[in-house]
């Protein structure tokens, strides 16, 4: 998993906090979108995002490994990780990263903490954007061309 940020943690210790994100990448698995404070959902993230990446690959042992992550032998982890082996990381097999979205809603009422809600961006990659990746390689590599001439005549 990612490597652990230094400072305070989000529950204590560091058994407690893998506990936190496991269940928050669950129900966001589950749910598509959770909101939570900012914090959390920066921290969390990551995780989900690399859990997304195991899925992509979709082999036993990934399948083992998100499913040693997400925790308990229940019926409805074991459900949580179908959904994101076979509905979630389909959908995001054109995408090479970027599976979440961050969207900050305001501040709680009672602490006044920024909250946030992390989504899965379940949209498929836009063609026009492969286009324009194209367009803008072959562009640069034209600029390169004639200053590799004009070096080579001098």
């Amino acid at each position: 998993m990612p490597t652990p940020t230094k400072g305070p943690r989000l529950g204590g210790s560091a058994a407690h906090e893998r506990l936190i994100f496991a269940n928050m990448s669950a129900q966001l698995f589950e749910n598509k979108k959770i909101t939570t404070t900012l914090t959390r959902a920066k921290r969390l993230r990551p995780h989900a995002e690399r859990l997304i990446t195991f899925a992509k690959r979709g082999d036993l042992a990934s399948r083992r490994r998100v499913q040693a992550v997400i925790a308990s032998r229940s019926r409805t982890n074991k459900s949580i990780v179908h959904e994101l082996f076979e509905n979630i990381a389909p959908a995001m097999a054109n995408r090479e990263g970027g599976y979440t979205r961050i969207t900050k809603i305001g501040n709680r009422k009672g602490d006044n903490a920024p909250m946030a809600v992390i989504e899965l961006v379940m949209e498929p990659v836009s063609p026009k954007q492969a286009v324009v990746k194209e367009a803008t390689k072959a562009t640069e590599k034209a600029a390169e061309a004639p200053e590799a001439e004009a070096t080579e005549e001098a």
